[in-house]
């Protein structure tokens, strides 16, 4: 059970992160300053920093979400499901929710294609995203990451699926006119499929 000041805490750490993150796809993150996002979210500045060290660590933190969600999703997929099936569903989870939201998420996914600083960031997650995904993808499939290919191999190809559908989403117009994520990484995964189940 949560306490009153852990969701008093969670719901001001939400405010700050959405007022953030819209403020900084709609100006640049280099024309948004800390005291905006702060008056923006109706708290000080000094709250701002309990919460987080930079503006930049708002968007890490916002990309570390993605990961956990990825890997709950795959340990939660049926023990015997194609590797496929079960990747397919695993990187799908933060797409669909790009998707079912496009007006805040596809100026924030933007945001982090296009800086530098947030790009190497987001290879940095994705990077720990790669080993994370094969740990569990080596549990399920009771194999040896250190000894075999395959797990490390079959969640590259996921997270490069998921990469390619995020940077194509980006590349479209507005959010009614961008493609849906979902879709995309359906038609991604129907290239991979046959390679991921028949290795497996």
């Amino acid at each position: 059970m949560t306490t009153l000041a852990q969701r008093k805490r969670q719901l001001v750490a939400t405010e700050l992160t959405e007022a953030a993150l819209q403020l900084l796809a709609l100006r640049g993150f280099d024309a948004v300053t800390v005291d905006e996002i702060a008056t923006t979210a109706g708290v000080s500045k000094r709250t701002f920093f309990r919460y987080f060290a930079s503006k930049e660590d708002v968007v890490v933190q916002f990309l570390a979400g993605m990961g956990a969600d990825m890997r709950a999703g795959l340990a939660a997929r049926p023990a015997g499901e194609r590797p496929s099936e079960a990747l397919l569903h695993t990187v799908s989870v933060p797409l669909a929710a790009c998707g079912e939201h496009a007006e805040r998420a596809l100026p924030v996914v933007r945001l982090i294609l296009r800086t530098p600083a947030l790009l190497a960031r987001f290879l940095e997650h994705q990077a720990r995203w790669r080993e994370e995904l094969t740990e569990e993808l080596a549990a399920r499939l009771g194999r040896d990451p250190g000894t075999d290919l395959y797990p490390r191999l079959a969640a590259g190809m996921a997270l490069a699926a998921f990469d390619a559908v995020l940077h194509r989403w980006s590349e479209g117009g507005d959010s009614e006119a961008a493609e849906d994520p979902a879709a995309l990484i359906g038609e991604a995964f129907a290239v991979l499929a046959p390679s991921l189940d028949a290795i497996a």
